[in-house]
Protein backbone atom coordinates (compact mmCIF):
# COMPACT_ATOMS: atom_id res chain seq x y z
CA UNK A 1 0.00 0.00 0.00
CA UNK A 2 1.05 3.32 -0.96
CA UNK A 3 1.59 6.11 1.58
CA UNK A 4 -0.59 8.55 -0.12
CA UNK A 5 -3.65 6.27 -0.24
CA UNK A 6 -6.56 7.51 0.75
CA UNK A 7 -6.34 8.11 4.45
CA UNK A 8 -9.90 7.45 6.66
CA UNK A 9 -10.10 8.59 9.96
CA UNK A 10 -12.80 6.58 12.04
CA UNK A 11 -13.73 6.65 15.56
CA UNK A 12 -16.02 4.68 17.99
CA UNK A 13 -16.64 5.17 21.41
CA UNK A 14 -17.99 1.44 22.40
CA UNK A 15 -17.31 -2.47 22.10
CA UNK A 16 -20.22 -2.79 19.56
CA UNK A 17 -19.37 0.28 17.64
CA UNK A 18 -15.88 -1.22 17.29
CA UNK A 19 -17.31 -4.60 15.89
CA UNK A 20 -19.25 -2.47 13.53
CA UNK A 21 -15.91 -0.14 12.00
CA UNK A 22 -13.74 -3.73 11.99
CA UNK A 23 -16.36 -4.68 9.05
CA UNK A 24 -16.77 -1.48 7.75
CA UNK A 25 -12.95 -1.05 7.43
CA UNK A 26 -12.53 -4.40 6.13
CA UNK A 27 -15.14 -3.24 3.16
CA UNK A 28 -13.08 -0.32 2.48
CA UNK A 29 -9.74 -2.34 1.91
CA UNK A 30 -11.70 -5.20 -0.38
CA UNK A 31 -13.49 -2.42 -2.56
CA UNK A 32 -10.12 -0.15 -3.09
CA UNK A 33 -8.16 -3.61 -3.42
CA UNK A 34 -6.26 -2.72 0.28
CA UNK A 35 -5.42 0.51 -1.08
CA UNK A 36 -6.69 2.71 1.93
CA UNK A 37 -5.37 3.92 5.37
CA UNK A 38 -7.34 4.08 8.58
CA UNK A 39 -6.27 5.94 11.66
CA UNK A 40 -8.60 7.25 14.91
CA UNK A 41 -10.20 5.18 17.71
CA UNK A 42 -11.26 1.66 18.34
CA UNK A 43 -11.00 -1.50 20.10
CA UNK A 44 -9.71 -4.90 19.48
CA UNK A 45 -11.60 -5.42 16.40
CA UNK A 46 -10.73 -2.32 14.39
CA UNK A 47 -7.20 -2.60 15.63
CA UNK A 48 -7.04 -6.25 14.29
CA UNK A 49 -7.83 -4.81 10.80
CA UNK A 50 -4.91 -2.57 11.16
CA UNK A 51 -5.64 0.91 12.90
CA UNK A 52 -3.33 1.98 15.82
CA UNK A 53 -5.63 3.28 18.28
CA UNK A 54 -5.01 7.01 19.72
CA UNK A 55 -6.68 6.54 22.77
CA UNK A 56 -8.02 2.74 24.83
CA UNK A 57 -11.72 2.40 24.00
CA UNK A 58 -12.33 1.48 27.88
CA UNK A 59 -11.63 5.14 28.58
CA UNK A 60 -14.60 5.78 26.31
CA UNK A 61 -17.15 2.94 27.56
CA UNK A 62 -19.67 4.43 29.55
CA UNK A 63 -23.14 3.86 29.98
CA UNK A 64 -25.79 6.28 31.76
CA UNK A 65 -26.66 10.00 32.23
CA UNK A 66 -24.99 10.42 35.45
CA UNK A 67 -22.36 7.79 35.24
CA UNK A 68 -20.32 9.87 32.00
CA UNK A 69 -20.12 12.54 34.51
CA UNK A 70 -17.29 11.73 36.41
CA UNK A 71 -15.39 10.98 33.22
CA UNK A 72 -16.98 14.06 31.21
CA UNK A 73 -13.23 16.30 31.72
CA UNK A 74 -11.63 13.35 30.16
CA UNK A 75 -13.64 13.11 27.41
CA UNK A 76 -13.74 16.15 26.10
CA UNK A 77 -9.48 16.11 26.75
CA UNK A 78 -10.06 13.08 24.43
CA UNK A 79 -12.53 14.78 21.99
CA UNK A 80 -9.81 17.97 21.72
CA UNK A 81 -6.68 15.54 20.82
CA UNK A 82 -8.50 13.73 18.17
CA UNK A 83 -9.31 17.04 16.39
CA UNK A 84 -5.33 17.55 16.64
CA UNK A 85 -4.85 14.87 15.26
CA UNK A 86 -7.46 15.04 12.34
CA UNK A 87 -6.07 18.61 11.74
CA UNK A 88 -2.50 17.14 11.59
CA UNK A 89 -3.31 14.19 9.54
CA UNK A 90 -5.36 16.18 7.06
CA UNK A 91 -7.29 12.52 6.44
CA UNK A 92 -9.64 12.65 3.54
CA UNK A 93 -12.92 11.41 5.34
CA UNK A 94 -14.12 11.11 9.21
CA UNK A 95 -16.23 7.78 9.90
CA UNK A 96 -17.51 7.61 13.65
CA UNK A 97 -19.28 4.54 14.68
CA UNK A 98 -22.38 5.05 17.16
CA UNK A 99 -21.53 6.42 20.57
CA UNK A 100 -23.35 9.46 19.49
CA UNK A 101 -22.75 11.35 23.14
CA UNK A 102 -18.67 11.60 22.22
CA UNK A 103 -18.53 11.29 18.37
CA UNK A 104 -21.04 14.19 18.39
CA UNK A 105 -19.05 16.29 20.43
CA UNK A 106 -15.87 15.33 17.76
CA UNK A 107 -18.13 16.73 14.75
CA UNK A 108 -19.02 19.65 16.77
CA UNK A 109 -15.68 20.51 17.88
CA UNK A 110 -14.08 19.39 13.99
CA UNK A 111 -17.02 22.22 12.49
CA UNK A 112 -15.85 24.81 14.71
CA UNK A 113 -11.87 24.04 14.20
CA UNK A 114 -13.14 24.73 10.80
CA UNK A 115 -11.51 21.92 9.09
CA UNK A 116 -13.28 20.62 6.13
CA UNK A 117 -13.38 17.13 4.86
CA UNK A 118 -16.47 15.17 4.70
CA UNK A 119 -18.14 13.95 8.08
CA UNK A 120 -20.11 11.24 8.12
CA UNK A 121 -22.12 9.16 11.13
CA UNK A 122 -22.76 5.24 10.98
CA UNK A 123 -25.66 4.17 13.28
CA UNK A 124 -28.38 6.66 13.50
CA UNK A 125 -29.54 7.77 17.31
CA UNK A 126 -32.50 6.50 18.50
CA UNK A 127 -34.54 9.21 18.27
CA UNK A 128 -37.37 7.96 17.42
CA UNK A 129 -37.48 6.09 20.69
CA UNK A 130 -36.34 9.46 22.86
CA UNK A 131 -35.11 13.05 22.27
CA UNK A 132 -36.31 13.21 18.63
CA UNK A 133 -35.32 17.00 18.60
CA UNK A 134 -31.57 15.20 18.57
CA UNK A 135 -32.20 14.72 14.98
CA UNK A 136 -31.70 18.84 14.36
CA UNK A 137 -28.39 18.52 15.55
CA UNK A 138 -27.09 15.37 14.14
CA UNK A 139 -28.16 17.50 11.00
CA UNK A 140 -25.89 20.44 12.08
CA UNK A 141 -22.84 18.29 12.75
CA UNK A 142 -22.62 15.85 9.91
CA UNK A 143 -22.69 15.52 5.96
CA UNK A 144 -24.36 12.51 5.61
CA UNK A 145 -25.90 9.93 7.89
CA UNK A 146 -25.84 5.92 7.88
CA UNK A 147 -28.41 3.93 9.32
CA UNK A 148 -29.04 0.49 10.34
CA UNK A 149 -32.93 0.36 10.78
CA UNK A 150 -35.33 2.04 7.40
CA UNK A 151 -37.57 3.58 9.12
CA UNK A 152 -34.57 6.08 10.77
CA UNK A 153 -33.99 8.26 7.43
CA UNK A 154 -37.22 10.21 7.78
CA UNK A 155 -36.19 11.89 10.60
CA UNK A 156 -33.25 12.88 9.79
CA UNK A 157 -34.18 14.14 6.20
CA UNK A 158 -36.60 16.51 7.30
CA UNK A 159 -33.84 18.41 8.47
CA UNK A 160 -32.37 18.22 5.40
CA UNK A 161 -29.68 15.54 6.13
CA UNK A 162 -28.40 13.23 3.49
CA UNK A 163 -29.15 9.92 4.65
CA UNK A 164 -28.64 5.96 3.39
CA UNK A 165 -30.21 3.09 4.85
CA UNK A 166 -27.58 0.35 4.73
CA UNK A 167 -28.77 -1.85 7.00
CA UNK A 168 -27.15 -3.92 10.09
CA UNK A 169 -23.55 -5.62 9.93
CA UNK A 170 -24.91 -7.89 12.68
CA UNK A 171 -26.17 -10.30 9.62
CA UNK A 172 -22.64 -10.34 8.15
CA UNK A 173 -21.14 -10.93 11.68
CA UNK A 174 -21.13 -15.07 11.23
CA UNK A 175 -22.81 -15.37 14.68
CA UNK A 176 -25.11 -18.29 13.25
CA UNK A 177 -21.75 -20.12 12.05
CA UNK A 178 -20.40 -21.10 15.41
CA UNK A 179 -18.71 -25.11 15.87
CA UNK A 180 -21.12 -25.65 18.94
CA UNK A 181 -19.32 -29.05 18.99
CA UNK A 182 -15.96 -28.31 18.97
CA UNK A 183 -16.17 -25.66 21.31
CA UNK A 184 -17.56 -28.15 24.13
CA UNK A 185 -15.23 -31.02 23.06
CA UNK A 186 -11.41 -28.57 23.38
CA UNK A 187 -12.99 -27.20 26.89
CA UNK A 188 -13.73 -30.39 28.11
CA UNK A 189 -17.74 -29.54 28.36
CA UNK A 190 -19.85 -32.68 28.18
CA UNK A 191 -22.32 -33.06 25.45
CA UNK A 192 -24.71 -33.60 27.67
CA UNK A 193 -23.90 -30.98 30.32
CA UNK A 194 -26.70 -28.19 30.54
CA UNK A 195 -24.15 -24.90 28.93
CA UNK A 196 -25.30 -21.44 30.06
CA UNK A 197 -23.72 -18.24 27.88
CA UNK A 198 -23.51 -15.13 30.74
CA UNK A 199 -23.07 -11.97 29.10
CA UNK A 200 -22.63 -9.06 31.58
CA UNK A 201 -21.50 -6.33 29.18
CA UNK A 202 -18.58 -4.40 27.80
CA UNK A 203 -18.37 -1.71 30.18
CA UNK A 204 -17.04 -1.96 34.00
CA UNK A 205 -19.88 -0.22 35.18
CA UNK A 206 -22.56 -2.83 34.03
CA UNK A 207 -20.40 -5.65 34.68
CA UNK A 208 -20.13 -4.14 38.66
CA UNK A 209 -24.16 -4.12 38.60
CA UNK A 210 -24.85 -6.83 36.34
CA UNK A 211 -22.23 -9.91 37.10
CA UNK A 212 -23.36 -10.14 40.67
CA UNK A 213 -27.18 -10.56 40.21
CA UNK A 214 -25.61 -13.13 36.91
CA UNK A 215 -23.74 -14.83 40.15
CA UNK A 216 -26.60 -15.48 42.67
CA UNK A 217 -29.12 -16.40 39.37
CA UNK A 218 -26.56 -19.54 39.01
CA UNK A 219 -26.57 -19.89 42.41
CA UNK A 220 -30.45 -20.63 42.28
CA UNK A 221 -29.95 -23.11 38.75
CA UNK A 222 -27.28 -25.12 40.04
CA UNK A 223 -28.43 -26.88 42.77
CA UNK A 224 -31.60 -28.39 40.02
CA UNK A 225 -29.02 -29.13 37.10
CA UNK A 226 -26.61 -31.22 37.56
CA UNK A 227 -23.23 -30.78 35.81
CA UNK A 228 -24.26 -26.91 34.83
CA UNK A 229 -21.48 -25.15 33.07
CA UNK A 230 -20.91 -21.65 32.27
CA UNK A 231 -19.38 -19.52 29.19
CA UNK A 232 -18.48 -15.89 29.68
CA UNK A 233 -17.63 -14.21 26.52
CA UNK A 234 -15.37 -11.13 27.27
CA UNK A 235 -13.57 -8.00 25.64
CA UNK A 236 -10.61 -6.39 26.79
CA UNK A 237 -12.33 -3.23 28.02
CA UNK A 238 -13.39 -5.87 30.65
CA UNK A 239 -11.71 -9.00 30.60
CA UNK A 240 -9.49 -8.87 33.91
CA UNK A 241 -12.21 -7.43 36.24
CA UNK A 242 -14.49 -10.20 34.67
CA UNK A 243 -12.08 -12.79 35.00
CA UNK A 244 -11.33 -12.09 38.86
CA UNK A 245 -14.93 -11.68 39.85
CA UNK A 246 -15.77 -15.22 38.36
CA UNK A 247 -12.80 -16.95 40.07
CA UNK A 248 -15.08 -18.48 42.92
CA UNK A 249 -18.31 -19.10 41.04
CA UNK A 250 -20.06 -22.28 42.40
CA UNK A 251 -20.02 -23.88 39.19
CA UNK A 252 -17.33 -24.39 36.61
CA UNK A 253 -17.26 -21.08 33.81
CA UNK A 254 -15.04 -21.14 30.77
CA UNK A 255 -13.44 -17.41 30.21
CA UNK A 256 -13.16 -16.94 26.14
CA UNK A 257 -12.04 -13.66 24.23
CA UNK A 258 -12.44 -12.86 20.62
CA UNK A 259 -15.41 -13.10 18.08
CA UNK A 260 -14.86 -16.48 16.78
CA UNK A 261 -14.80 -17.94 20.36
CA UNK A 262 -17.93 -15.95 21.38
CA UNK A 263 -20.20 -17.81 17.95
CA UNK A 264 -18.48 -20.78 19.31
CA UNK A 265 -19.54 -20.26 22.67
CA UNK A 266 -23.07 -18.96 21.45
CA UNK A 267 -23.47 -22.29 18.97
CA UNK A 268 -22.49 -24.15 22.06
CA UNK A 269 -24.94 -22.89 24.87
CA UNK A 270 -28.49 -23.75 25.98
CA UNK A 271 -29.56 -20.66 26.87
CA UNK A 272 -28.17 -17.18 27.76
CA UNK A 273 -28.49 -14.09 30.43
CA UNK A 274 -26.92 -10.98 28.59
CA UNK A 275 -26.43 -7.76 29.41
CA UNK A 276 -28.94 -5.23 27.03
CA UNK A 277 -27.01 -4.49 23.72
CA UNK A 278 -26.02 -4.91 20.30
CA UNK A 279 -25.22 -8.49 21.97
CA UNK A 280 -28.65 -9.79 21.61
CA UNK A 281 -28.50 -9.17 18.30
CA UNK A 282 -25.52 -11.76 17.70
CA UNK A 283 -27.69 -13.82 20.25
CA UNK A 284 -30.53 -13.63 18.00
CA UNK A 285 -28.35 -14.72 14.77
CA UNK A 286 -27.12 -17.53 16.29
CA UNK A 287 -30.74 -18.60 17.37
CA UNK A 288 -29.56 -18.55 21.03
CA UNK A 289 -32.43 -18.37 23.15
CA UNK A 290 -31.55 -15.80 25.90
CA UNK A 291 -32.87 -12.90 28.29
CA UNK A 292 -31.59 -9.32 28.39
CA UNK A 293 -31.06 -7.55 31.59
CA UNK A 294 -30.02 -4.00 32.28
CA UNK A 295 -29.68 -1.48 36.01
CA UNK A 296 -28.30 1.72 35.94
CA UNK A 297 -28.52 4.30 38.70
CA UNK A 298 -31.90 5.19 39.87
CA UNK A 299 -31.69 8.32 38.82
CA UNK A 300 -30.37 7.25 35.20
CA UNK A 301 -33.32 4.78 35.25
CA UNK A 302 -36.02 7.86 36.60
CA UNK A 303 -34.70 9.79 33.68
CA UNK A 304 -34.59 7.26 30.90
CA UNK A 305 -38.42 6.46 31.41
CA UNK A 306 -39.30 9.54 31.51
CA UNK A 307 -37.77 10.39 28.29
CA UNK A 308 -38.10 7.19 26.31
CA UNK A 309 -41.30 6.83 24.36
CA UNK A 310 -40.80 3.36 23.49
CA UNK A 311 -42.16 0.15 25.22
CA UNK A 312 -39.00 -1.91 25.01
CA UNK A 313 -35.04 -1.33 25.04
CA UNK A 314 -34.23 -5.01 23.06
CA UNK A 315 -34.05 -4.39 19.05
CA UNK A 316 -35.67 -7.12 18.44
CA UNK A 317 -38.81 -6.20 20.42
CA UNK A 318 -38.70 -3.00 19.05
CA UNK A 319 -39.08 -3.95 15.52
CA UNK A 320 -41.51 -7.15 16.48
CA UNK A 321 -43.38 -4.48 18.79
CA UNK A 322 -43.87 -7.56 20.85
CA UNK A 323 -42.01 -9.14 24.00
CA UNK A 324 -40.00 -12.00 21.64
CA UNK A 325 -36.74 -11.38 24.22
CA UNK A 326 -37.50 -11.17 28.38
CA UNK A 327 -36.45 -7.88 29.36
CA UNK A 328 -35.57 -7.15 33.14
CA UNK A 329 -34.41 -3.61 34.00
CA UNK A 330 -33.83 -1.92 37.36
CA UNK A 331 -36.02 -3.08 39.80
CA UNK A 332 -37.40 -6.06 37.74
CA UNK A 333 -33.07 -7.21 37.40
CA UNK A 334 -33.02 -9.28 40.58
CA UNK A 335 -31.96 -12.97 40.81
CA UNK A 336 -34.84 -14.58 41.67
CA UNK A 337 -36.59 -13.19 38.24
CA UNK A 338 -33.20 -13.68 36.10
CA UNK A 339 -33.08 -17.32 37.48
CA UNK A 340 -36.68 -18.24 36.83
CA UNK A 341 -36.49 -16.60 32.82
CA UNK A 342 -33.12 -18.81 32.47
CA UNK A 343 -34.59 -21.72 33.75
CA UNK A 344 -37.78 -21.66 31.90
CA UNK A 345 -35.41 -20.94 28.62
CA UNK A 346 -33.73 -24.10 29.52
CA UNK A 347 -36.58 -26.16 30.53
CA UNK A 348 -39.30 -25.27 27.99
CA UNK A 349 -39.01 -26.06 24.64
CA UNK A 350 -42.10 -24.17 23.46
CA UNK A 351 -40.47 -21.19 25.05
CA UNK A 352 -36.95 -21.48 22.72
CA UNK A 353 -39.02 -21.91 19.70
CA UNK A 354 -40.69 -18.98 20.19
CA UNK A 355 -37.49 -17.20 20.30
CA UNK A 356 -36.09 -18.02 17.68
CA UNK A 357 -39.18 -17.61 15.30
CA UNK A 358 -39.09 -14.26 16.51
CA UNK A 359 -35.28 -13.90 16.02
CA UNK A 360 -35.97 -15.00 11.77
CA UNK A 361 -39.23 -12.68 11.64
CA UNK A 362 -36.71 -9.32 13.15
CA UNK A 363 -33.50 -10.32 11.84
CA UNK A 364 -35.59 -9.89 8.13
CA UNK A 365 -35.76 -6.04 8.93
CA UNK A 366 -31.65 -5.58 9.28
CA UNK A 367 -30.98 -6.98 5.95
CA UNK A 368 -31.32 -3.75 3.95
CA UNK A 369 -30.65 -4.58 0.32
CA UNK A 370 -28.30 -6.19 -2.19
CA UNK A 371 -25.10 -6.88 -0.57
CA UNK A 372 -23.67 -6.85 2.60
CA UNK A 373 -24.33 -3.85 5.22
CA UNK A 374 -20.51 -3.11 5.32
CA UNK A 375 -20.12 -2.63 1.23
CA UNK A 376 -23.06 -0.93 1.17
CA UNK A 377 -21.74 1.54 3.84
CA UNK A 378 -18.09 1.45 2.13
CA UNK A 379 -19.55 2.30 -0.79
CA UNK A 380 -21.24 5.85 0.55
CA UNK A 381 -18.30 6.31 2.17
CA UNK A 382 -15.78 5.90 -0.95
CA UNK A 383 -18.19 8.07 -2.79
CA UNK A 384 -18.23 10.93 -0.74
CA UNK A 385 -14.36 10.74 -0.92
CA UNK A 386 -14.09 10.84 -4.39
CA UNK A 387 -16.78 13.68 -4.24
CA UNK A 388 -14.15 15.62 -1.84
CA UNK A 389 -10.95 14.73 -4.06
Amino acid sequence: MSDDAPLVYIVTGEPSGDLLGARLMHALRQATGGQVRFAGIGGESMQEQGLDSLHDLSELAVMGFLEVLPKARRILQIVRETVDAIERLKPDVLVTVDSWGFTGRLHAAVRKRGLRLPQIHYVAPMVWAWKEKRAKSVAERVDHLMCLLPNEPPYFEKHGLACSHVGHSIIESGAGQGDGAGFRASHGIPPEAPLLCVLPGSRRVEVSRLLPVFRAAVERLAPVRPGLRVVIPTVATVAEVVGQAVADWPVPVTLVRGQGARYDAFAAADAAMAASGTVALELAMAGLPHLVAYRVSPLSAWLFRRFVTVRFVNLVNLILDRAVVPELLQEDCTADRVAAETARLLDDPAAREAERAGFAEALAAFRGGAGSPSERAAAVVLEHMRRAA
